[in-house]
């Protein structure tokens, strides 16, 4: 299939190309980036020598609608006013935001801007969502914080075994989360041997996607208190999702094992073993541990990804592997380049 990547000069859009240049069934042969129009792609990912002839092309919707499949990898508010110029046959996957939402009064509150419309959520761990998605045409692809706490919530949420009503959430996310545009708060000598929340108090605008994507699972409202971290790593995700349970610990195993026990791409650990984010740097997986606070009785669930894996380019290619008709995991690593 021919492929084009929009957005192409910014973090996601460099793992899109990373990726893509091992598929077997993707052909990249148009890579956008309106700001570096004209610059080679190596003069800014100096590490994907495969596309080293090659440079970054001016928005052309010519080019764009000759194609079988595009990825938007653009910043949240831009895929909107470009959709409208493609051809309904071209296949779609959209990094941003634009279409993730269903509730119009979210989007007003979350985000700025009109409220562009909903497309089919492309998370397909997610009970239901894998039929869906292969069923559709336009995907819109996971915010990496929600792919992590969505992935880690789910089951219990499903059986209706903590409170919905009440989770608590805590995450931390490697720079490369916040794109690439340049700020001071996010310059080497503002983040090394430093912590800090960001977006504190509620208003992060993974929030209402991760309560949607939940909430359809029951059919009814799911709330999340979501506190977000900026951690002194390029990428990776590291969350804790906590809620009021009844299980004991050997119930919640056999529940998260049952759920994603024949999924590829996401691991529950053996007990005693912790997630860490370096184990999945460079691939499209989840590795989850989860336990049983006594004192409080409440589930605990660690999860990690690599925000620009699974919480972007890996599974924006997941998600074209299955509207695209081919084996889902084609072209995309289990396994982290570790330590």
């Amino acid at each position: 299939m021919r492929v084009g990547v929009l957005g192409g000069s910014g973090y996601a859009g460099g793992e899109l190309l990373r990726l893509l240049a091992d598929h077997s069934q993707f052909e990249v042969e148009y890579v956008g980036a309106g700001s570096n129009a004209g610059e080679s792609i190596t003069s800014i990912h100096s590490h994907l020598t495969s596309y080293a002839k090659r440079s970054f092309q001016e928005t052309d919707f010519k080019a764009l609608n000759s194609l079988d499949l595009v990825f938007l990898a653009l910043p949240h508010g831009q895929s909107s006013s470009l959709v409208s110029e493609l051809n309904e046959s071209v296949k779609v996957v959209d990094l941003g935001a634009d279409f993730r939402l269903h509730s119009p009064a979210k989007w007003e509150k979350y985000y700025s801007g009109r409220h562009a419309g909903t497309w089919c959520y492309g998370l397909p761990e997610l009970s239901g969502q894998r039929a869906e998605i292969r069923n559709s045409t336009r995907i819109a692809n996971p915010g990496c914080y929600a792919t992590a706490i969505a992935l880690a919530a789910a089951p219990a949420v499903k059986h209706g075994v903590i409170n919905a009503g009440d989770i608590v959430v805590v995450a931390a996310s490697g720079t490369t989360g916040a794109g690439r545009s340049t700020k001071v708060s996010l310059s080497a000598s503002e983040i090394m041997n430093s912590m800090s929340s960001y977006k504190f108090g509620g208003v992060h605008q993974h929030t209402p996607e991760i309560e949607e994507s939940l909430g359809k699972i029951v059919g009814s409202d799911v709330r999340i208190s979501f506190t977000p971290i900026l951690a002194p790593m390029p990428r990776g995700i590291l969350a804790t999702v906590t809620s009021q349970t009844r299980m004991n610990e050997t119930e919640a195993r056999a529940l998260y094992e049952a759920t994603y026990g024949k999924e590829k791409f996401v691991t529950l650990l053996p007990e005693g073993q912790l997630p860490e984010t370096s184990s999945l740097i460079g691939s499209n997986s989840a590795h989850l541990q989860v336990a049983v606070d006594t004192h409080t009785s409440r589930l605990i669930v660690s999860i990690a990804i690599d925000n620009l894996g699974k919480g972007a380019a890996g599974q924006a290619i997941q998600n074209a592997n299955l509207i695209s008709g081919f084996e889902e995991s084609m072209g995309l690593p289990v396994m982290g380049i570790g330590q």
